[in-house]
Formats: C-alpha cells, structure tokens, sequence
C-alpha cells in the first residue's frame, strides 16, 4: 500500500471508525512493531522470546491506531513507535525480570561514574572506572552491557512519574484553550534548554539512544569510544536533565 493509499484509509477510518478498516490499519502496520520489537531484542538478548515481545508491541500499536489524531502533522510511525516502545517496556516492567542484583550493579556503577568524575574533574576512562570498581575491563564492559535495558526501563519507571502528561498523549483536544499553547510552548522551550546544557557528546548519546534507538554498541562505534563511555554520557545526560527539569522530565519522552 503506498502513502496515498494509506492517507486515504486513515481519512476513512478517522470519519467511520469502521472495526474492518482498523483491522486493514493493524495489519499494515505490523511491520512497524516487529522492527520496535527487534531493536529492543537486542537489549534483551534471550531473556524474553522475541515473539512475546512482538506480542506486546501489538497492544501499543492498537492504542496508537485508536488514538492517532490525523490534523496533528505528525506521522503516524513515529507517534505508533513511541506507543510499542512503551507497550514493550511496561509489560517488561510488570514482569519485574530485572533481577535485584543487577539494579544493585547498576546503582553501583553510578555511583562510581559519579565519583570519580568528582575525583578527577572529567569522565573516567575504563581502566579508572573499573580499577575502581575492581572489577577487570571485560567485567566492566559485561556490566555495562546488562544495564542496557534496567536503563531504558528506569527511565520509563520515571517518566511514569508524569502520569497525567502520558494518560493524555494523544487526546488532546484538536483546539486548544490558549492558555493550554502558551504552557505547552513554554515546556517545549524547558525540554529544549535541558538539551542544550548537554554536551555535544551527550546530545547525540540521547538522540541516538531514544529517539533512533540505536544499542551502547552502535553508538559506541559511531562516536569511536567504548561502550562503557556511552553509558557514562548516557548517565551524565540524563542527570543533568532530571537536575535541570525536575518533574518535567516526562516532556522528554511526549513533547513534539
């Protein structure tokens, strides 16, 4: 089905809401979930089946098609991605399959991030950090490579925070009261400061992890560091949003 075809079926649906027409929608955009699903396979490894999470994306892309606003001037992949995404992360996070040990880890090799660049007035190279955790360079990189996904569950756990921002995603009024625009311009103007005060290296860790949703992996090869100082910027960005906006931070994931 090409673009126009695919326009005229949304027209359709928005005007009938025709159950058949939602269903062609479903099956048309399958693809889109398996891709979401396939991305975040590679945080998971083989700890959930890939077909499980096929199978929670599908719940998301229900929810998107049933609250696509069309007059938006968003494309429906990009708005139906973030509802997968989210899908697959709250149904991982409702299994609660993060072993307890590991948020320990992950805490601990926070911790030690912290530290040190407090110590050292810079972000710590591998050997400092694992010399100071004392652990080896293959340890480190290991661990770093376990918290991939406790970091973007994490994350999601504290953009839950701002329920009511995510409850209404997608069913916002088509007009707007005024006061509404000029708050949620002034929230996309704290979003953009927020990114701002990050560093070059920072800005394009987050836009590679979240939005383009690229693994520590590929992003380490594109920015020719290792892993371990991917999760650092990772780390340090986030910190410094959360400093920066507060409970605002839930604009990170649903400002457009």
């Amino acid at each position: 089905m090409d673009d126009m075809q695919k326009e005229d079926l949304w027209k359709e649906y928005v005007k009938t809401k025709d159950p058949a027409i939602r269903e062609r929608l479903i099956i048309e955009y399958s693809s889109l979930v398996k891709i979401v699903a396939g991305r975040l396979g590679m945080y998971l490894g083989y700890t959930v089946e890939y077909d499980d999470l096929v199978g929670y994306g599908i719940f998301g892309l229900i929810d998107a098609i049933d609250k696509f606003e069309l007059t938006k001037g968003v494309k429906f992949e990009t708005y139906a991605s973030l509802r997968i995404r989210g899908s697959i992360l709250d149904q991982i996070r409702k299994m609660d399959w993060i072993p307890r040990t590991l948020r320990q880890k992950q805490k601990r090799l926070e911790t030690a991030m912290k530290d040190l660049e407090a110590k050292l007035g810079r972000t710590a190279s591998d050997e400092e950090l694992s010399a100071e955790m004392g652990i080896s360079k293959s340890e480190l990189e290991d661990l770093v490579n376990q918290t991939q996904i406790a970091n973007l569950v994490s994350l999601d756990e504290y953009l839950e925070q701002g329920s009511e921002v995510r409850a209404e995603l997608g069913n916002t009024p088509r007009f707007e009261q005024p006061e509404m625009i000029v708050e949620r311009q002034e929230l996309k103007k704290i979003l953009a400061e927020a990114i701002d005060s990050l560093t070059e290296k920072e800005q394009r860790v987050i836009a590679f992890y979240y939005f383009e949703e690229l693994t520590l992996k590929e992003i380490s090869k594109i920015l020719e560091v290792s892993e371990s100082r991917v999760s650092q910027l990772h780390t340090k960005a986030l910190r410094k949003m959360r400093d920066r906006m507060g409970d605002d931070i839930s604009l990170f994931a649903h400002v457009w």
